[in-house]
């Protein structure tokens, strides 16, 4: 007795079937990779938490934390007796409060308003052109930020409005920090802002709105998620900002006005990792605890902008 096997009729069946498992080994393959991207990223987040809390806790072994967060007064690496040295924060906190502050009063409202226009009023043509020409601005190198600071923006200050600003002050240090982050405020936002769907708009104009209407009371309000969120990066980037402070801001540790030359948390570190600070002293272990508070203020300040955007963000 003869039994005969079924054959597949299908023309080219047998093609189908092995280009059907090459497609499959393919796919896993990609996912594998993509996996073990993912898996990098995040332990490599973890890596440089762990790293940061460790070398930290080797500071606070020796300093006390109130101390490090009540001082008025910051002498790491300028006391000869590292045990009578000043570990005060709140002096490079605060220069960089006010530079960041600065840098926001600069970015945030000529960002959005770029955003406005370019989603809003530009033609189509003259939005493909200038969108570009604006975020051209993130590609400069930020040393060269600061040295326009330092010998173009301080001067003019000085022969304008305020004769007696020093060489190196914060004020024009955040005044072009401010420019350097107008590009990410403006380019997230207006891509925040054009998402917002065309009905809104062309319901404002059918009751009656103006343009101007339509984009402050409709179309800003609708984005506002994206809007804080383009504010949130920029202000992380003023505040981790670190050549143009460094340049222009000076590197003197004191509680002063804008006017005056003051050092900024970043500036601290970038002058101890100059290469003559001796490993495993008490001044190397102070780059860790001041990097894991700006760490800290940047983690706050994010969670709270999630919450904003999670609290107030439409679907469409």
């Amino acid at each position: 007795m003869v039994v005969k096997t079924r054959q597949d009729p299908r023309p080219g069946s047998e093609l189908w079937k092995r280009e059907s498992r090459a497609r499959n080994v393919r796919e896993r393959a990609v996912r594998i990779v993509l996996t073990v991207c993912a898996y990098i990223s995040v332990l490599t987040t973890f890596g440089i938490i762990f790293v940061l809390f460790e070398e930290a806790a080797r500071f606070f072994s020796e300093v006390s934390p109130v101390r490090f967060l009540t001082e008025t007064q910051w002498t790491a690496g300028f006391s000869d007796d590292p045990s009578q040295a000043q570990y005060g924060i709140m002096v490079l906190a605060w220069a960089t409060f006010l530079s960041t502050a600065i840098a926001c009063a600069v970015a945030l409202p000529l960002g959005l308003g770029a955003a406005i226009y370019l989603s809003e009023y530009a033609s189509t043509g003259l939005r493909r052109s200038l969108k570009p020409a604006l975020e051209v601005l993130a590609g400069v190198p930020t040393i060269v930020y600061g040295f326009f600071a330092l010998t173009f923006v301080t001067p003019v200050l000085q022969a304008t409005i305020f004769p007696n600003i020093g060489i190196f002050n914060i004020f024009a240090a955040g005044l072009v920090m401010g420019i350097m982050i107008i590009p990410t405020v403006a380019s997230v936002s207006e891509d925040a802002i054009y998402a917002v769907p065309s009905g809104l708009r062309e319901g404002g104009y059918a009751l009656g709105a103006t343009k101007r209407e339509v984009a402050t009371k409709i179309v800003v309000p609708a984005a506002i998620s994206g809007i804080v969120a383009s504010f949130v990066l920029g202000i992380s980037r003023a505040v981790g900002e670190t050549m143009i402070v460094a340049v222009a801001g000076g590197l003197t540790p004191q509680i002063a006005g804008p006017l005056q030359p003051m050092q900024t948390m970043t500036a601290y570190i970038v002058q101890v990792t100059g290469g003559e600070t001796p490993r495993g002293t008490i001044q190397y272990e102070t780059i860790f605890a001041v990097g894991l508070t700006l760490f800290l203020m940047t983690l706050v300040l994010n969670m709270i902008a999630y919450w904003f955007v999670r609290r107030y963000r439409e679907i469409y």
